[in-house]
Formats: structure tokens, C-alpha cells, sequence
């Protein structure tokens, strides 16, 4: 540990704290005992500062002086609203983590934790996908722009370091879902997008249509899975290479109606979490049958209040 931390608590700013991970670290934080005493918890929503602009980034340091930085804040959709907006996810992407980490860098943050994408990963490689692979090759066409915003991160993490000694680094999660997630048809992510469907599908007696051909690959991890890991990254993890968090889970989707005629996306994107069980060989994932009816159930009870 570094003689910050062992001199005074932790305060810790979460960007994007409104969003899925962030919700979902709060819930650890504030109901499974994942705040040490006296530490400081700031869970930051884009209503109090556009992250986009350099001047607002600054005053919000500023208000809550972090010693430590959960960096989840990101323009993020589903495929299609990517597929039609790569150029704006680059460019606001790109200035909100270089915001970030700068004025992290500026303010003298002890340690930024990040949060990357699988969509990073290269779509033409060998699989599983480890973290040493992350930069051999191109990402999918379909999220160009947000995909090289966010493998800058490790990009910058390494310049912070090789020329400051900053100990930022990053976590990739495979596809995050969960309680709080985006369940909009069109924007959001494919498990969430998929409850929404069923949902409306059944609730007016209507076909579920799935967009794709239903052959794409994906690994799912648990929100509060997530969540938990964070915890460990921000206190124990002091790599500035980025680590893979990912569960045993896969799932192919099995249904009767496809709209072929829509994108399937990268084909799979296999990740290997061979270096987090070197870490952590005894963490035990939430399974995915149950992660998902979990999800169902914050859904249809918070209907209202989701974002759909």
C-alpha cells in the first residue's frame, strides 16, 4: 500500500456513479460493507458535471478533492446507435477520459481505475482473448470509434506511469448486466434489450423478434460481480496493465423469430480470466440463470423508473 493510503482514508470519486456499474458499486459500498471506516464514497451522475468539458471535470475535483478515481463515466450505447455515431463516440470519449486522467494527474489522485470494454478486443485474432492481445489488430468495424477511445485508456495509463509514476490502470469486463441496466430496444445492450422485448412481448401477447441471426457469442458477468472486483482492483490490484473480469458464463441465443436483416455485430469475442483466477481462484461469480432472473425482477418491479 502507498503511504497516502496507510496516512488518511480513501475518497473515492465514481464518474458515471447513476449508470450500471455505478449503481451497482454503490450497492456494495453502502449495503455489503465495501466502505472502510472513514472513507469518503462521491457517486457522480452526468446532471452534476458534463465530463466532456475540461472546465467542469476540474470544478468537480475540485468540490470532492478525490484521493482515489473510479473512471466509469463513457458516451455508450447499443450496436446500432454506434454503428450510426462512431465519429461522436470517438471524439467525446476520448475527452472525457483525457479530462479525467489528466486532471487526476493534475490533483495528485493516488489511483484511477478505468473501465474498458471487450469491444476493444481485436476482430480478427486468435481465441480466448487475454489482456496482452488488446492492441494486435483493429476492433470490429460496427463500434470503431468508441472501441480505440477506450483502448486509450491503457495507452495513457502506461504514459502516467513511464512519466509520472501514477498508478492508473483499467479493468475490461465482458458483457456487463444487471439491476439499473439500459433496457431501450434500440440502445441498449443485448441482454437488457432482450428482457424489455420478452416483456412488451408478452405483456401484448405479440412474437418476440430478436434482431440478428442469432449466432453471435457473448460472456456475461453480473453487475454486483463487477462491482465486488472493482473493490478489489481499487485496493489490492497494482498492475498498470489492464485485467480481464470475466465469469464461466456464455450464452447463444435460442429463439423463433429473427430479424436477419439487422446487424449481428462482432461474431464473438471470447475473453480468458486466467489472470484474474491467478489472483482470485476462489471468487465465486453469481451464475447466470440467476443473474438474469434477478435482473427480470428489478425490471418489472422498477418498470417505471428504468431506463427503457
Amino acid at each position: 500500500m502507498d503511504s497516502q493510503t496507510k496516512a488518511e482514508p480513501m475518497r473515492v470519486l465514481v464518474t458515471g456513479g447513476s449508470g450500471l456499474v455505478g449503481k451497482a458499486i454503490e450497492h456494495v459500498v453502502k449495503q455489503e460493507g465495501g466502505c472502510l471506516e472513514g472513507e469518503q464514497w462521491t457517486f457522480l451522475s452526468s446532471k452534476e458535471a458534463n465530463l466532456v468539458d475540461l472546465q467542469q471535470t476540474r470544478a468537480v475535483f475540485e468540490k470532492y478533492r478525490p484521493t482515489h478515481v473510479i473512471h466509469l463515466a463513457a458516451k455508450v450505447g447499443g450496436l446500432y446507435l454506434h454503428m450510426k455515431e462512431n465519429l461522436h463516440f470517438l471524439r467525446d470519449n476520448l475527452r472525457i477520459n483525457d479530462n479525467v486522467l489528466q486532471t487526476s494527474h493534475e490533483r495528485g489522485v493516488t489511483k484511477v481505475v478505468s473501465c474498458l470494454s471487450s469491444c476493444i478486443f481485436p476482430d480478427k485474432t486468435t481465441y480466448p482473448i487475454d489482456e496482452s492481445m488488446i492492441h494486435n489488430g483493429p476492433p470490429h468495424d460496427s463500434n470503431f470509434g468508441y472501441s480505440h477511445a477506450k483502448r486509450m485508456i491503457d495507452i495513457q495509463n502506461r504514459g502516467y506511469f513511464a512519466q509520472h509514476g501514477r498508478h492508473y490502470t483499467a479493468v475490461i469486463p465482458t458483457n456487463v448486466y444487471g439491476p439499473y441496466d439500459n433496457f431501450n430496444f434500440e440502445n441498449g445492450h443485448v441482454l437488457s434489450a432482450l428482457m424489455h422485448k420478452t416483456y412488451a412481448a408478452k405483456k401484448e401477447g405479440t412474437p418476440l423478434q430478436v434482431w440478428g441471426s442469432g449466432t453471435p457469442r457473448r460472456q456475461f458477468i453480473y453487475s454486483l460481480d463487477v462491482a465486488r472486483l472493482f473493490l478489489w482492483v481499487l485496493r489490492e490490484y497494482d498492475e498498470i496493465d489492464p485485467i480481464i473480469l470475466s465469469g464461466e458464463s456464455n450464452m447463444v441465443c435460442v429463439c423463433v423469430c429473427f430479424d436477419t436483416s439487422k446487424s449481428d455485430g462482432q461474431m464473438k469475442k471470447t475473453a480468458s480470466n486466467a489472470k484474474l483466477r491467478r489472483y482470485l481462484p476462489d471468487f465465486t461469480f453469481t451464475p447466470l440463470s440467476e443473474g438474469i432472473k434477478k435482473t427480470c425482477d428489478w425490471f418489472v418491479n422498477n418498470y417505471d423508473i428504468a431506463r427503457t
